[in-house]
């Protein structure tokens, strides 16, 4: 791989689209002088959008004209077939040809799922794409796989899921056995419906280190490296534990303000606080892998911020530096010529 990475940044996705993404941009170029990155979307407002940020001079950040945007409501069909000039489909046709060693967009995540399945395609031995991202615990994160992208799925994808998930956190974390877990209402083998069973059956039965059923609250404790589940699921346990971090934060911050004496617990517990915040805040963790592809493709939350944004930034790079792809691809391999061996 060449020493400089090129990152594509879908500039209009999201829900504020440029205003987000050029202030990352520029912040992330400042950070890391080796990385490229490519901002889709209208040129004419993504120009003066880095002339009011003084980095318009800056080689780091090219600009690529895109002429449509996908909107955050629109049905990934009708995306996929009149926005062929999207700042979306643009950012992913960059990383087809080899321009960009990835993508990073906060758009519409059906039509994103959809587009990148029809450009890049998938990986040979994975039938469809997940979602999967890190979500802290009381340990330090655990990676949590589908997130959405696949409602209804059979014992094999979840299969496949964990093959990926373990790859992703072999890469990232330096992670060369992550343990996985099969999320299930109960960690007793006769708990469960059929699909759960047959994949706990399936993983246990592969080269991937196994190590149980999972219940909800063992996402948070930390005691698994990697959580599969399908993406109904899935997206619902994400959705429901960010509802729970911000009610937490809410009742915090009515107790703290209630009265003067509970303003000034405040001030005095103001260092716990900060570092309580920081440790559950979403941005840290935002850039959700779609994994599964033959490109490395990067989900930002929607409503993402600068610093949000940035971090998803830094999932795209660090997938390029450790080609998950290509570790998932082999890994697959492996087992496949396993089975057949036996």
């Amino acid at each position: 791989m060449t020493d400089r990475i090129t990152i594509a940044l879908d500039a209009m996705g999201g829900d504020v689209g440029s205003a987000v993404v050029v202030p990352a941009a520029v912040l992330a170029a400042e950070k890391n002088p080796d990385i490229d990155y490519i901002l889709v979307g209208d040129e004419t407002e993504l120009n003066a959008a880095l002339t009011k940020a003084a980095a318009s001079g800056n080689s780091q950040l090219r600009v690529q004209h895109a002429s449509q945007t996908v909107e955050m409501d629109e049905l990934p069909s009708h995306a996929l077939r009149n926005k062929k000039d999207s700042s979306m489909r643009v950012a992913l046709n960059l990383v087809k040809d080899g321009s960009a060693h990835a993508c990073v967009s906060a758009g519409n995540t059906g039509a994103l799922m959809a587009t990148s399945r029809f450009v890049l395609k998938m990986l040979p031995g994975i039938d469809r794409p997940a979602i999967c991202t890190a979500l802290p615990t009381e340990k330090k994160h655990t990676w949590m796989l589908d997130l959405g992208a696949n409602v209804d799925v059979d014992a094999e994808h979840l299969l496949q899921f964990a093959l990926m998930g373990s790859e992703l956190a072999s890469a990232v974390d330096g992670n060369r056995h992550p343990s996985i877990g099969v999320l299930n209402i109960g960690e007793e083998e006769m708990k469960g419906n059929e699909q759960v069973k047959e994949a706990a059956h399936l993983i246990a039965g592969s080269s991937l280190n196994y190590a149980g059923f999972a219940e909800g609250d063992d996402i948070f404790k930390g005691n698994f490296d990697v959580i599969v589940c399908d993406g109904f699921i899935g997206n619902i346990s994400l959705k429901s534990s960010e509802g729970v971090a911000k009610m937490i934060a809410a009742f915090i911050k009515q107790e703290f303000t209630r009265n003067a004496l509970t303003r000034l617990a405040a001030l005095c517990a103001m260092p716990v606080l900060k570092a309580f915040q920081r440790r559950i805040d979403p941005r840290r963790y935002n850039g959700a892998s779609l994994l599964g592809l033959r490109g490395i493709v990067i989900k930002s939350h929607g409503s993402a911020d600068a610093l949000s944004f940035g971090n998803a930034i830094k999932v795209a790079v660090l997938s390029v530096r450790e080609a998950v792809p290509d570790r998932i691809s082999k890994r697959l391999q492996s087992i496949q010529e396993n089975k057949q061996a036996s």
